[in-house]
C-alpha cells in the first residue's frame, strides 16, 4: 500500500483531531467541534506548507 504525501497528512489530522477532541473538551459536542476545527486547521496548514514550498522552489 503506497500513500502519497497528501493523503499520510489527512490520516494523520484525522487521527490527531480525533485524539485532540477527546482529551481536550468534556462534552460529545464540544469534542466533535473542536475535533473538526484541528482537522480544519491541520488542512489549511498543509495546503499553506505545500503552498511555502512550492514558492520556495520557484
Amino acid at each position: 500500500m503506497q500513500l502519497s504525501h497528501f493523503t499520510a497528512a489527512l490520516i494523520f489530522a484525522t487521527f490527531a483531531s480525533i485524539v485532540f477532541g477527546i482529551t481536550q473538551r468534556s462534552t460529545p459536542r464540544e469534542q466533535v467541534r473542536y475535533g473538526l476545527k484541528c482537522f480544519a486547521f491541520f488542512v489549511l496548514g498543509t495546503f499553506l506548507g505545500a503552498w511555502v514550498m512550492w514558492a520556495l522552489r520557484r
